[in-house]
């Protein structure tokens, strides 16, 4: 289920809402678990079986660990929770791929005459592992979240391990904290420590209700409002051929793309902590403008920071992080970038995304942030945004040579000299320019409001509201606040039509 979905905003939450407020504290929990399980089961329901059995797997795992991690079974047990997490993502999210890059290996060796067959395509007809879990064309079915829900899920074994959280003895309570529909699909990665609290006891007060409906607004506004108009341009242009692209084409491709990801993902995250916080739950933040950042190191402080804040606890530090020299930080650096590429998915334009950021936070730690503390903050900006655009090719490309030809349309390397087929039309693309045909006027005010929007705006209007009200200019102050209530009104308006349009747009993170 979407939450950007008239089903989820006039139905589904309306209906959890009312009967969590009225029924009695002890059920409250049971009744957000069995909601959980019907959002995320809602469309392919048996999918929901991988993440009922990772909740039950770690489960178990908490316990064991619980009870040897004084001993010397305390490690092995530790492994094989790391081992089998890993294995799940391994089977349904990177099985595929691997087979057939090593069948294409082996074919190109001259090992195989031809590639094997896919993986799927081995289970007997009829089967129900067939049937349940594979797609028509014999792929894996990926569960949707699923590396979400196997990152948080095995991260509550390891703070168990290592004392930063409390075992949990009673399963529902769990299962309550992989499976809460807010953040369960594209996060943030909540780590058990920060909610083991909150789940056993919370309290939802007016004033915490009413932020999260205005932050749900909001979220539900950048996806709806500026993620899915510039996704049209960016989508179309993302499908040309390379050789219809030009310069212009290029960049307004990789333009509305940039800002299509951050809002559809901040979008969400803005969503679930919103819904947390209607019902009690206070989720860390996951964005913080990462779009102004000054450096690489300063961009992935501010992007998804749940997931880079998770490789860095769970990851880098283990892996000695900057103890063991340069030469050893770097390697690590490098290390979890790869595997952040590779989380991201089963691609190796992922990969080399991942080792891009690596390479750059390598070179800052070099000697290029030094260099770059001492130019304009313009100039800083300009560097970081340019790297990152560079970065988002690779990440949305499907191919490498899809990303090579694109870059090279960005530095006008190619001039897009094919005509454009429009179906009804073909245009010379060498004669009229085509950025018309893929940008109107909507998209354009999207990538306005996109690029005003990615900066601090909205935390500056409020904290100058704030400052209205405590220097005893209420007038003044109750004036902005009731602007600001209309134009969210304005916005949930607006947000409403588009539902009504009845568009399937799922988010982006969805397929991670």
């Amino acid at each position: 289920m979407l939450f950007s979905s008239p089903l989820f905003v006039f139905a589904f939450l309306p209906l959890v809402l009312a009967v969590y407020f009225v029924a009695p504290k002890a059920v409250r929990n049971a009744w957000l678990l069995a909601t959980s399980l019907v959002f995320y089961a809602w469309e392919e329901p048996v999918v929901a079986v991988v993440m009922l059995a990772s909740i039950a797997m770690n489960y178990g795992f908490g316990l064991w660990v619980d009870r040897e991690r004084d001993t010397p079974r305390g490690k092995p047990v530790v492994a094989l929770a790391v081992a089998a997490n890993l294995g799940l993502l391994l089977v349904f999210k990177y099985a595929d791929w691997l087979w057939h890059g090593a069948g294409s290996l082996l074919t190109a060796l001259g090992v195989l005459d031809t590639p094997p067959a896919s993986l799927g395509s081995h289970l007997s007809t009829g089967s129900w592992v067939r049937d349940a879990f594979l797609n028509p064309d014999d792929s894996i079915r990926l569960p949707i979240g699923i590396s979400f829900f196997t990152f948080q899920a095995f991260s509550y074994v390891i703070d168990v391990y290592r004392r930063d959280a409390p075992v949990q003895r009673n399963p529902l309570d769990i299962a309550l904290y992989v499976a809460f529909f807010p953040q369960l699909i594209a996060g943030p990665i909540v780590r058990y420590l920060d909610v083991a609290e909150q789940i056993v006891r919370r309290v939802v007060t007016l004033e915490g209700f009413a932020y999260g409906a205005r932050r749900f607004i909001l979220g539900l506004a950048k996806k709806m409002l500026v993620a899915d108009l510039c996704a049209a341009a960016a989508d179309k242009i993302f499908a040309l051929p390379p050789e219809q692209f030009t310069p212009a084409l290029a960049w307004l491709g990789i333009v509305t793309y940039t800002i299509q990801i951050y809002f559809d993902f901040s979008g969400y995250s803005d969503m679930a902590i919103g819904l947390g916080y209607m019902f009690g739950f206070k989720f860390l933040e996951n964005f913080r403008h990462p779009y102004v950042a000054v450096s690489i190191t300063d961009f992935w402080r501010r992007w998804h920071i749940s997931l880079s804040t998770w490789f860095r606890d769970y990851l880098y530090i283990p892996l000695g992080g900057n103890r063991g020299g340069q030469a050893r930080t770097y390697a690590n650096l490098l290390i979890v970038f790869l595997l952040c590429g590779l989380w991201h998915g089963a691609s190796l334009t992922f990969v080399a995304w991942g080792l891009y950021h690596g390479l750059f936070l390598v070179l800052e730690r070099i000697g290029l942030q030094a260099w770059l503390d001492r130019r304009w903050a313009v100039v800083r900006h300009a560097y970081v945004m340019l790297v990152v655009m560079i970065g988002w090719v690779f990440f949305r490309a499907e191919t490498f040579h899809d990303a090579s030809r694109f870059l090279a349309a960005m530095c006008g390397i190619q001039d897009g000299s094919q005509p454009i087929d429009l179906g009804t039309t073909i245009v010379a693309a060498n004669v009229l320019n085509p950025v018309g045909l893929f940008a109107d006027a909507r998209t354009w005010i999207a990538i306005l409001v996109g690029i005003v929007g990615a900066t601090p705006v909205i935390p500056a209007a409020a904290a100058w509201t704030k400052s209205l009200w405590e220097s005893g200019r209420t007038v003044i102050a109750t004036l902005v606040e009731s602007a600001a209530l209309v134009a969210l009104a304005v916005l949930f308006v607006l947000c409403a039509m588009e539902l009504a349009a009845n568009s399937y747009s799922p988010f982006i993170y969805f397929r991670f």
